[in-house]
């Protein structure tokens, strides 16, 4: 039986429908895929640098965080007085042999010599005679002034107490400031040993390498020079009178 013309019309029109019906199947199929595939890649953990650098056998070098700078205080570096790396031996304290603090500011205007010094050391004859002979010369005329730390960490060579220290520099004439037994290196040095050793290194380094190492400070309180345990403190007067 053949198709009337409105048959035949009515069955491609429903071919057609069939055939958008099937392409939108496919196209909300697709969306669907491709919403699960986001999906999963969104649900997979992300790795830490330190997961990816071991994945791909790469180093990572730890950043120290930053310390923060107190802005509404401008004295804040110099107030960390293990750590003063600037500034000058004004802003330090001591104390003296017989345990009274002392300031260093007081030195103002002077030239100094700073001093490590043992009673029972190779070279503690010869200093202390040269250090008394220098400051019984120059300290009135030109203002000099000794400050000599007795410190007992190079071969135990100072191991009296500080009545003993002053007993025995006594003896020697010692009239020059004498300040009470320290540490000179290490994580318990005194605070101004700490920033004289920053500001001028030995020929092994930073450290006080022996008993009567000596630094040459100007009149404005500036480290300007170290000499090694050998250097005779007479053979520092040419070296000292360039700052007066």
């Amino acid at each position: 039986m053949a198709l009337t013309r409105s048959g035949a019309s009515g069955t491609k029109q429903s071919e057609q429908n069939g055939k958008k019906y099937t392409k939108i199947t496919k196209n909300a199929k697709s969306k669907v895929s491709k919403r699960k595939a986001d999906q999963e890649v969104n649900d997979v953990p992300k790795k830490t640098p330190k997961e990816a650098a071991d994945e791909n056998n790469v180093e990572l070098k730890s950043k120290k965080p930053k310390k923060e700078k107190d802005a509404g205080n401008e004295e804040a570096e110099s107030e960390d007085t293990d750590g003063k790396t600037t500034g000058t031996i004004y802003q330090f304290k001591a104390n003296d042999i017989k345990g009274n603090e002392v300031s260093l500011d007081k030195y103002k205007g002077h030239v100094c010599i700073i001093v490590n010094v043992a009673s029972r050391c190779g070279h503690t004859k010869s200093n202390y005679e040269q250090l008394v002979e220098i400051f019984d010369k120059y300290s009135e005329d030109k203002g000099l002034r000794i400050l000599a730390f007795p410190c007992n960490q190079f071969g135990k060579q100072e191991p009296g107490n500080n009545d003993k220290i002053c007993e025995f520099a006594e003896k020697k004439n010692v009239k020059f400031d004498l300040f009470e037994k320290i540490d000179v290196n290490g994580k318990n040095a005194h605070p101004l040993w700490k920033f004289l050793t920053s500001k001028i290194s030995g020929p092994k380094g930073s450290s006080i390498a022996w008993n009567f190492t000596k630094f040459i400070i100007d009149q404005n309180g500036n480290v300007v020079e170290r000499h090694a345990s050998a250097v005779k403190p007479l053979t520092l007067v040419e070296n000292l009178e360039k700052f007066w």
